[in-house]
């Protein structure tokens, strides 16, 4: 009797799929048992200088990068989303739903306005109950981002995504090198992991790491666990490179520790200085599969390094008179390239205004026989200056409008020799003698010849480039850097911790206070 039933529910089962059409039976087997994962994704990136006077805008991200939905799989991106997308390529065997919400990036700059960030977070938030299902959650932050009136805005952030999906989503977070991590952000989250390069060019392995990471552990093949340590130490992370000393025996330490069987990430954060906050200071993250107490070792000792070498003095930057005599008595840099000079009070890439004259000022009373570049962000002038035609002379105020603490306006006499709209909005250079003044409507980094090349200037030709970023510039400068002279003036970028004007971090902390150790 069951000999005979069994046939005929065969046959009934081969002609369901006929009578029901293309339903989950006339799937192959391998996409009946393998349903996708799904991850959602979203970039919102600026890193905050409190102390600037210039707000960040909508203006601002549009101008650098602003981009919803599935247009921003259409980027040619080579950073941190770049990366994770190439970790789906790898790992996700196809498998793995990418659902892509917000990318907002700004350059350095002041405080975000609250109505800007508020409206990422909606839209973040509303594109994440959209999706059907959620396996896992990736977010490309900063780390040390600042909203006006609001403190710690990443933690914000993370705690809106945690009350509205709750706990069981796994969420990847990964951080600048600079970022100010905190205790609440650590408690969100799955798991932390940062960049390992100072100046920064990991950001598309950082999200290739944090992919691989992830797409793991929504699979079940690991289980992260993460420790995480606060540092009692304020000394400025960004005069820190990775590849000298003396951190490059802490970071080689961290590589070593990553080839380790059951590590998954270590991360150092040498926290961005020009932030207030209570729990401003360094932070390392250690990552592990499913091993608590490897993860506390290794946090531990990355932070006992740290500390060991809190004591190392950075570079004395000078003034700009030292400067400008340095580079005209460098003979050799004049002849086979060129003196860099860092304007690291007036740093654009940590935030400043991108408007300090002090330089600029030096530049025209001692040194106009040297041929020098110098950008001022000054969109008054930039635009008076746009209206005049080429080869004629004008007389501007220039700069000093914006931070009126720091900085001083300074008169320049200058002809019009080129004049272009373009990333930096409304651009003109005024040349007085040898001095070539670039006026911009937005904040020039110069991190990039290209900045002074595509404005039809040879970085062959000058004596003295001047740039308004820490680090990246020393590496992209080197086929024309013959000499590199850091330059400090009153500015909102001032490297030395003592000559801040902090109101709420917590004390004590090292160096501004007598620590015996890192530990909070």
């Amino acid at each position: 009797m069951h000999k005979r039933r069994l046939p005929m529910l065969s046959t009934i089962l081969l002609l369901v799929p006929i009578v029901i059409g293309c339903g989950q039976l006339c799937q192959s087997p391998q996409a009946v048992l393998k349903e996708k994962k799904v991850i959602a994704v979203a970039q919102i990136q600026q890193e905050t200088n409190v102390f600037s006077p210039v707000k960040t805008t909508l203006l601002d991200f549009e101008a650098l990068e602003l981009y919803y939905g599935n247009e921003i799989l259409t980027l040619n991106q080579k950073d941190e989303l770049g990366g994770f997308l190439e970790a789906v390529a790898d790992f996700g065997n196809g498998n793995i739903e990418v659902i892509p919400i917000i990318k907002a990036r700004a350059v350095s700059g002041g405080p975000i306005e609250r109505d800007i960030y508020e409206r990422f977070k909606k839209e973040l938030l509303q594109g994440l109950r959209e999706c059907h299902k959620l396996d896992g959650i990736y977010l490309a932050l900063h780390g040390s981002m600042g909203v006006d009136g609001l403190n710690d805005p990443e933690g914000d952030l993370l705690q809106a995504i945690r009350d509205e999906l709750g706990d069981g989503v796994p969420i990847g977070v990964s951080f600048d090198l600079h970022a100010n991590v905190t205790q609440r952000r650590a408690q969100l989250v799955t798991f932390i992991i940062g960049y390992k390069t100072n100046p920064h060019r990991d950001q598309f392995e950082t999200g290739y790491s944090a992919g691989e990471i992830l797409i793991k552990t929504v699979n079940g093949e690991v289980n992260p666990t993460m420790a995480f340590r606060k540092m009692r130490l304020l000394k400025g992370g960004g005069m820190n490179i990775d590849f000298l000393s003396p951190m490059r025996q802490i970071f080689k330490r961290m590589q070593e520790m990553e080839r380790s069987r059951g590590v998954l990430s270590v991360s150092n954060f040498m926290v961005h200085i020009w932030l207030d906050e209570p729990e401003l200071g360094w932070s390392t993250v250690a990552v592990t599969d499913n091993n608590p107490s490897l993860a506390e070792k290794l946090a531990d000792e990355i932070a006992e390094l740290d500390w060991s070498v809190r004591d190392v003095k950075h570079p004395e930057p000078i003034t700009p008179s030292e400067a400008i005599r340095l580079a005209r008595d460098s003979w050799f840099a004049r002849q086979f390239g060129t003196t860099v000079i860092c304007d690291v009070s007036d740093a654009v890439g940590a935030g400043a205004p991108g408007e300090n004259t002090w330089i600029l000022r030096a530049l025209i009373e001692e040194g106009s026989d040297l041929v020098s570049y110098i950008p001022v962000k000054d969109p008054e002038a930039a635009q008076e200056a746009f209206k005049v035609p080429l080869n004629e002379t004008i007389t501007l105020t220039v700069g000093g409008k914006l931070d009126k603490i720091y900085n001083r306006s300074v008169q320049v006499t200058g002809q019009v020799i080129h004049k272009r709209k373009w990333l930096y909005g409304k651009t003109v250079i005024l040349k007085n003698k040898g001095v070539h003044l670039i006026l911009t409507e937005m904040p020039v980094p110069a991190m990039h010849p290209d900045f002074y090349n595509d404005l039809g200037l040879s970085l062959w030709k000058a004596d003295i480039v001047v740039v308004k970023n820490l680090f990246p510039f020393r590496i992209w400068y080197l086929l024309y850097n013959r000499e590199t002279i850091n330059v400090a003036t009153p500015g909102v970028t001032n490297i030395n911790v003592f000559d801040l004007n902090y109101q709420a971090i917590t004390r004590p902390i090292y160096p501004l206070d007598k620590v015996d150790s890192w530990r909070w």
